[in-house]
């Protein structure tokens, strides 16, 4: 198991991983909502970060991506989650600097996650960076 850089190439297989783990952890999006933040990804969230993958014997199994300072998302794919595959990606992600992340108020299982690896709530928005009625917290080491 180990830490790769993705590049272009693996956009497709990080979209699919995105599109399972999001259907099993964020059943408060509306399929509308589902759809919309999915098409975004290649065009406008992936370039903008550093994206790197957790390749456990060829296959990719989570994704985090990391702008500054900032884990702007990580995902696991919805058949490998509490095999510590997210731990790996936040002991990579501080050891390149990162100290903060935002979690959707209505997912407390990540909430209880990045709680458990040291960050703490810092601040909370009532609507996400698309205005859509998602509460996010905002979270710092």
């Amino acid at each position: 198991m180990k830490v790769v850089r993705c590049d272009k190439d693996d956009y497709t297989t990080l979209v699919g991983i995105w599109e399972r783990s999001v259907r099993a952890t964020h059943d408060f999006l509306t399929e509308t909502d589902l759809i919309e933040i999915k098409a975004a990804l290649i065009p406008d969230y992936f370039p903008n970060v550093d994206l790197y993958a957790i390749d456990d014997d060829g296959r990719i199994v989570g994704f985090i991506g990391l702008s500054g300072m900032t884990i702007e998302m990580l995902f696991i794919d919805s058949d490998c989650r509490n095999r510590g595959y997210g731990s790996l990606l936040i002991d990579f992600a501080k050891q390149r600097g990162a100290t903060n992340v935002d979690v959707n108020e209505q997912n407390p299982p990540a909430l209880d996650f990045y709680q458990a690896k040291g960050f703490r709530i810092i601040g909370r928005d009532e609507t996400d960076t698309s205005g859509r009625p998602y509460p996010i917290l905002h979270l710092s080491l």
